[in-house]
């Protein structure tokens, strides 16, 4: 890929209200990504309106001068696996070892607040993953995610996925894991550069870590946990999902527990892992990636409508049509403004925050109704 290609690609991602799957649609219509900015209405008033090309330069520039790369979706180099998500990221920034991305992967997560036996198995865990050629991929939290981190780095076989730019560190007291991360590992980033973390940016976090890994292992996690979040979409993706066993007297380990009444695999140690994790992808019991339904070009007579990414109002407006009563996502989706994908970010946001909760069946109901007052009013 040439230069002018991958600023061109960067400055298409970085176009607010473009997301993942609205840029895989332009690219495909118009034949590529310089193309595709070409094709944007140039009118601020129907939405979009390129990315300051220089700013873009800018960050494109100083990820290469930090020895970084980019990584673009479709070209060499891409994940597969992560390729395959419906909303896979457009463009990656990484930093460290890229042959760690060829490795098969699995990803340790679990709870920050985790007890002292959780991060002794996480880390023992990763680091007999690691000795054994499997890549470790965790989410760079405090908790089960560092654990699982030191471990496999006794290895170098170790992919933090964070949740702002590259450029930022988070959380504080990580910062010589993730540069050690960045010397012996390999860091990624979807967010520009400076992005700090927000609520919002974690559930985003969560799909890229499920959706480069073969199996996701959960070490302890709560009830309605931001880890929950990263294996339910490990599912959804056909991943095997893994959880080691816990106390019921341990509200940590209430959400791992659950997970294997549901039909999670036991785990126990790295060799419960290594005995049924997939060769490969399309070894997966439910992986099948999805045609793509895109027409190589639109018709001549059919304007390219934008679709609004899930900003506060979006999020309220999809909040205001769950209530006490549960209610299909899919009905959601139907009545909501926001496109599918989009609308699938923002209630992972707000189950994220604890305002709504996933039940069995795909359906969604609303909790802590003081909590959703507020945010409606926001």
């Amino acid at each position: 890929m040439t230069p002018a290609d991958s600023l061109a690609r960067l400055r298409l991602a970085r176009t607010e209200g473009i997301g993942p799957q609205h840029f895989r649609r332009l690219t495909a219509q118009h034949g590529g990504a310089a193309a595709a900015l070409r094709a944007l209405p140039a009118d601020p008033a129907r939405r979009f309106t390129a990315a300051d090309p220089a700013m873009v330069e800018r960050e494109h520039e100083a990820v290469l001068g930090m020895g970084g790369a980019w990584l673009h979706i479709g070209s060499p180099g891409y994940p597969p696996l992560l390729a395959a998500l419906e909303d896979a990221p457009p463009v990656l920034a990484a930093i460290g070892d890229l042959s760690l991305l060829a490795m098969r992967q699995v990803a340790i997560v679990g709870s920050r607040n985790a007890s002292a036996a959780g991060r002794r198995i996480a880390e023992d865990m990763a680091e007999a993953l690691a000795e054994s050629g499997v890549a470790v991929t965790s989410g760079l939290a405090r908790g089960i995610d560092a654990a699982a981190h030191q471990g496999a780095l006794r290895h170098g076989r170790t992919i933090a996925v964070i949740p702002g730019g590259l450029d930022v560190t988070y959380p504080p007291e990580n910062r010589d894991l993730q540069e050690r991360i960045a010397a012996e590992g390999l860091l990624l980033a979807e967010a520009p550069l400076g992005t700090a973390p927000l609520s919002r940016h974690f559930p985003k976090r969560n799909r890229i870590v499920a959706g480069l890994s073969l199996g996701v292992v959960v070490v302890e996690a709560a009830p309605r946990s931001g880890t929950l979040i990263t294996a339910r979409l490990g599912a959804e993706a056909g991943r095997e999902i893994y959880a080691v066993p816990g106390s019921p007297l341990d509200p940590r380990c209430q959400g791992s527990n659950d997970l294997l009444r549901n039909g999670a695999r036991f785990c126990e140690h790295a060799g419960d892992i290594l005995e049924t994790l997939p060769a490969t992808a399309e070894a997966l019991p439910l992986f099948a990636p999805r045609p793509s339904r895109v027409p190589a070009r639109p018709p001549a007579d059919v304007p390219t409508r934008p679709h609004a990414e899930p900003g506060a109002s979006g999020v309220s407006d999809l909040l205001s049509l769950i209530g006490p009563t549960p209610v299909a996502v899919d009905e959601v989706l139907r009545r909501c403004h926001l496109s599918p994908p989009n609308a699938r970010a923002a209630l992972l946001e707000l189950e994220l925050e604890g305002l709504i909760e996933a039940l069995p069946g795909n359906r969604v109901v609303r909790s802590g109704a003081q909590r959703a007052e507020g945010l409606e009013g926001a």
